[in-house]
């Protein structure tokens, strides 16, 4: 494979990785699993916080699907995966009901590639663009 090419695939891993994880939170998150509810009884925000952060896990995997909006679903995958990054380190632990710290790594993952899939998208990040060559 030529560089280019290779470059080209990297990101279409990234991106189907990055909707395929959190994409398979989704189903937890609306059937209202009992880890799901545990998590966020813990953060204070069961049901409705599960609900919101679902629909707007939905939003991300939809424009990660979609080749125009990549950036934008980058970009909310990104911050999600902050906020899950903090409430593991803020309140509820690297492992969470004996997950091994799966969800943990999860996110670090999600936010790795958001993290590639921005910088290779920058230039279409509007209002931004201007600023990269």
């Amino acid at each position: 494979m030529k560089l280019p090419e290779m470059g080209s695939f990297l990101f279409h891993v990234a991106r189907l990785v990055t909707a395929v994880i959190i994409g398979q939170t989704l189903y937890f998150k609306f059937s209202g699993s009992e880890e799901s509810k545990f998590i966020f009884s813990v953060l204070g925000m069961e049901p409705w916080g599960r609900y919101g952060l679902a629909v707007l896990e939905t939003f991300c995997v939809l424009f990660l699907l979609v080749p125009k909006f990549v950036w934008f679903g980058a970009l909310l995958g990104f911050n999600l995966m902050l906020g899950a990054i903090l409430s593991h380190f803020v309140f509820l632990g690297i492992v969470v009901q004996n997950d091994n710290g799966l969800l943990f790594f999860l996110a670090l993952v999600v936010l790795s590639l958001s993290t590639y899939l921005l910088f290779v998208e920058r230039k279409k990040i509007p209002y931004l663009y201007e600023y990269f060559d």
